[in-house]
């Protein structure tokens, strides 16, 4: 019988991905696709629970057989993210105009990087505030016990480690161990041996200038490949996102949920300021918000639904270009985005624990002193975050453990990480992208025309 059961689930399963097929074959847009896998792995987890119950054994074979799609598109996701970090930040160099004026506009981006992501602290401490959330008030099962034990273990291996020791974890001493992402911080460490390399070339052009162009035509030869095999990754999205949701709402405890409904509703309120914040910045720089927010929807959907800042990248930098970005300011910005002032992942969330976990150990969250040590640790923690999964668990360490403060209790907010982590992600590429338009803005290399032409949009697959 359970067996039969079993078979059952995956041939639906299977169902639904040949409806997501026969809509590729259709042409239908990708957002209105990913949208649709979206609304079915919901139903579909939902029925599932109805019928087994959350503990099922039924449930968890079927989510075992799901897993095989679900978790092999961020397999493959997670497979490019190095490959496409190093290469995205080395083509940035090779782009003449941009390495005419390379100091400037790194200045920029990162400032607006950091500046947006304590901007976002900020308003993840005025929220948690505002919403009157506390650890306190939410109870932890057997889930949430053993996931504050993990944070505790992955904490360990950071203790009594120094601030300036910290900084010095984000250097790549052996680029080639980070390309394997041995490390929480090898993300940035191959951001800056991508760097270095990247101004070696600028270097060599002036002084040899055939050997030079040889390097640029290598790398862009190597981009054009990266980008294709994103590309083919990218049309599994459906499919990925129909298995994980599926799996998620299945195997989801909604009394949890429930309890800690007032954190999620007051999460996605200050993500939403934050967006907002993002617009008012556009506006005060003179650009439309409402053309922004049109030509930015296919990419905002995309990482809302994968959750990963890393796989959106060349939407990112797609989208960007198609609002007048030039190439290079848009792959340093979207690169640099991935693993620096995550607004969402690094600002927002580690921020709303911190208040949240302050009064447990007597902790006046609302005291300037406080707040102020918040929003200046975030601001610097905030380099190094992961752009694939985890990124926001590492960023909430390094913050309480800055401000001695217990990790275990994160932990309690594990049953409802993944329905949070979508909105954080969009944010996070909304910041990216913000920080790339607003510095070609600055330096005047934006072209207001392609900016403005609603005929210069992308959709999300090639």
């Amino acid at each position: 019988m359970a067996t039969g059961l079993l078979v059952l689930n995956i041939a639906i399963m299977l169902l639904l991905i040949s409806g997501l097929f026969y809509m590729q074959k259709k042409h239908i847009s990708f957002s209105k696709r990913v949208f649709t896998a979206l609304g079915l792995g919901v139903l579909f987890g939902f029925a599932l629970q109805l019928i087994y119950g959350a503990g099922s054994d039924i449930i968890a074979k079927s989510a075992d057989w799901f897993n095989l799609v679900g978790g092999g598109y961020v397999k493959f996701l997670q497979m490019i993210v190095m490959p496409l970090v190093f290469i995205s930040i080395l083509a940035a160099f090779t782009k003449l105009k941009l390495t005419n004026n390379i100091g400037k506009i790194s200045v920029l981006i990162l400032g607006l990087l950091v500046g947006t992501t304590a901007v976002a602290a900020a308003v993840g401490i005025t929220t948690a505030v505002g919403f009157d959330l506390e650890a306190v008030q939410i109870s932890g099962g057997d889930a949430e016990t053993a996931r504050g034990e993990q944070l505790e273990e992955t904490y360990k291996g950071m203790e009594g480690r120094t601030f300036p020791q910290q900084m010095l974890d984000l250097l790549p001493a052996n680029p080639f161990l980070d390309f394997t992402g041995a490390r929480p911080t090898s993300t940035i460490s191959v951001v800056i041996f991508a760097a270095f390399l990247g101004l070696a070339y600028v270097g060599v052009r002036r002084k040899a200038p055939e050997q030079a162009e040889l390097f640029a035509k290598i790398v862009d030869a190597f981009y054009a490949i990266i980008m294709r095999v994103v590309t083919l990754i990218l049309r599994l999205t459906p499919y990925g996102v129909l298995a994980i949701m599926t799996k998620t709402v299945a195997m989801s405890d909604f009394n949890s949920i429930l309890n800690l409904g007032k954190f999620v509703v007051a999460s996605y309120v200050a993500l939403g300021i934050m967006f907002l914040i993002h617009l008012m910045l556009l506006t005060m720089s003179g650009l439309n918000p409402i053309t922004y927010m049109k030509k930015a929807f296919p990419v905002l959907t995309f990482a809302f639904t994968s959750r990963t800042s890393a796989g959106a990248l060349p939407l990112n930098i797609k989208t960007q270009k198609s609002l007048g970005v030039p190439e290079g300011i848009a792959n340093f910005a979207g690169s640099f985005g991935l693993s620096i002032g995550q607004n969402g992942c690094a600002g927002i969330y580690p921020a709303m624990l911190a208040v949240m976990i302050a009064p447990t150990v007597g902790i006046n969250p609302l005291s300037p002193g406080f707040i102020f040590s918040v929003i200046l640790i975030v601001a610097i923690s905030s380099f190094g975050v992961a752009g694939v999964g985890g990124g926001a668990t590492f960023a909430a360490i390094l913050v309480l453990s800055a401000l001695d403060l217990p990790i275990a209790l994160a932990g309690l907010l594990i049953s409802i990480e993944p329905l949070i982590d979508m909105g954080r992600t969009a944010v996070n590429v909304s910041g990216a992208m913000t920080s790339g338009i607003l510095t070609s803005r600055i330096t005047g290399e934006i072209d207001g025309t392609i900016y403005s032409d609603m005929d210069n949009k992308i959709e999300a697959e090639a």
